[in-house]
């Protein structure tokens, strides 16, 4: 395939994690690739090695989500190495593991970082992106939410409340956005990650999904699934929320 006519992915937040899978999953499937990070170059550089590995051509770019002139900045570098962007990924997001009954201890600056990169990030890179997107012919935007936003369950009220908000603002979006692009988002239920697993909490991963109809945590790879499901494998599905947790929500 020519290097000009390979579509490119933009995954936000994607040094580990979900970010991560999605990454390896495009580059596999003949993508060029944008790694996204704010702090974690090391492990941005090696996915970027990974992808590469796998033949794409990879730009690596350090930028907070929440601060939109580098946002806009960003998505100017993409437009300047590529020309082009057919899908984004708004996985970046952060959290503060705080007892729902502990109000106190939930304070108005973890709010505030909670809502600038959960849900205004996204906001500002899908913005940013629009254009690019639109120009594509068949752009995709996948959030990466979670069922903390169906169910009001997870690390923090304020988490829940920002996932909440990402899966109403996915269906505006779809809205706004549409016939040129697809906005649809997927809600995890728990992931076994470095993320959760590193948090500051006694939360028991196997314990929590002991229940589950499929009682086991999801892998990375398994989230990257459903958003390449939403990127490649259907061209009528928009404004939809899909939650990939071992049947935790039924």
């Amino acid at each position: 395939m020519p290097d000009a006519v390979r579509p490119v992915a933009l995954v936000t937040g994607s040094a580990t994690g979900v970010g991560r899978a999605c990454i390896l999953q495009f580059a596999r499937r003949g993508y060029d690739v944008v790694v996204n990070y704010s702090r974690s170059e090391a492990d941005a550089l090696q996915t970027a090695a990974e992808a590469e590995a796998l033949g794409s051509k990879v730009l690596v770019i350090c930028c907070d989500v929440s601060d939109d002139t580098r946002v806009r900045e960003m998505i100017a570098e993409i437009d300047d190495q590529f020309g082009r962007l057919d899908v984004l990924v708004n996985n970046a997001a952060t959290t503060s593991f705080i007892e729902h009954r502990d109000l106190e201890s939930l304070t108005e600056a973890m709010w505030d970082r909670m809502l600038a990169v959960n849900l205004k990030g996204a906001f500002f890179v899908t913005r940013a992106a629009a254009t690019l997107l639109r120009a594509s012919g068949a752009g995709s935007v996948i959030n990466i939410s979670s069922v903390a936003g169906i169910t009001g369950n997870g690390s923090s009220i304020a988490y829940c409340t920002t996932k909440a908000g990402l899966n109403t603002m996915t269906k505006s979006l779809a809205r706004v956005l549409a016939p040129e692009v697809r906005v649809n988002a997927v809600c995890p239920g728990p992931i076994d990650s470095r993320w959760i697993r590193q948090a500051d909490t006694d939360w028991d991963l196997e314990e929590m999904v002991a229940d589950y109809p499929i009682p086991k945590a999801s892998q990375p790879d398994d989230i990257a699934d459903a958003v390449l499901f939403f990127a490649t494998g259907t061209s009528m599905a928009t404004g939809q929320i899909l939650s990939i947790d071992g049947g935790q929500t039924l």
